[in-house]
């Protein structure tokens, strides 16, 4: 089995490859001077995921590929649907795609539906495939927040699963040791417990010393009080729709999946920002 990993550069592909050292064979990366240096020396390809020319260069003689969801972008599904008819024209026979746990044509989290649309190309190209669904990263909580500490936005009490990176990147790696136990499969990849943001504003002051807090906006203050960061469209529905999502409760529900498949307990919002 040949096994190459997109997204290497980044955290959680890069801490995939580490975990699978020294059995992959392929870093599939826009900027090859970034390629980590991991066990085994892999070779090192150099594409994006919009050029289907060189994606599909860097995916010839592939057999199984981990295909790490790319930086949010107005053209990102375009990109995706890119690297998927690359991979199958490469004749990749099995593809691990990171999706999102509300992916949906009618996601409230607007992003979540460049994810369902991806995960039709994958379906529809041919290839076997294995989709791991995981909720809002809970490493990111804080970044939420603003210089004070303050998460503002529209989420009201809603509650939601949050997942920590690592854990995502272990359950990637149970699958792409085994990959064709995994076929056909859609897991969702959650945290041990549901939160909402003024729960985790209270635990992430204690767990990292420094306040934190959350403020409710409405949503049309959420869109006001961005504007000033951004004039796309696209990005100021992502980031309000973010809170909405979780308003909604749509997220809440916790999995099992990540301690059947790892054999551990999902990290907690504490474990995951401090490593403990």
């Amino acid at each position: 089995m040949t096994l190459a990993i997109t997204g290497s550069t980044g955290l959680l592909g890069g801490r995939v490859a580490r975990l699978l050292a020294p059995d992959v064979d392929r870093l599939v990366v826009r900027d090859a001077a970034r390629a980590p240096r991991i066990d085994g020396d892999p070779e090192v390809r150099v594409a994006s995921y919009g050029d289907l020319d060189a994606a599909r260069d860097a995916f010839t003689g592939v057999d199984v590929l981990l295909l790490v969801s790319g930086s949010e972008s107005r053209t990102r599904l375009d990109e995706h649907r890119t690297a998927v008819r690359a991979a199958a024209e490469a004749g990749v026979r099995h593809v691990v795609y990171t999706s999102f746990d509300g992916a949906a044509e009618d996601s409230t989290f607007t992003l979540g539906r460049d994810h369902w649309f991806t995960e039709q190309a994958i379906r529809d190209s041919g290839m076997a495939f294995t989709l791991l669904r995981d909720s809002f990263y809970v490493d990111f909580f804080p970044l939420f927040a603003d210089e004070h500490g303050v998460i503002r936005g529209p989420a009201g009490s809603g509650r939601v699963a949050a997942v920590a990176r690592d854990d995502v990147a272990d359950v990637a790696a149970v699958v792409l040791r085994d990959p064709q136990a995994h076929e056909g499969e859609t897991y969702v990849l959650t945290g041990p417990e549901d939160l909402s943001f003024a729960a985790a504003a209270a635990r992430m002051t204690a767990a990292l010393g420094r306040p934190f807090s959350y403020e409710e906006e409405t949503v049309e203050q959420a869109y006001e009080s961005r504007r000033a960061l951004t004039d796309q469209q696209w990005q100021l529905d992502a980031w309000v729709s973010t809170y909405t999502a979780i308003a909604s409760d749509r997220l809440a529900q916790v999995s099992d999946d990540v301690p059947r498949l790892t054999g551990h307990r999902a990290r907690t919002l504490e474990q995951a920002l401090t490593g403990a």
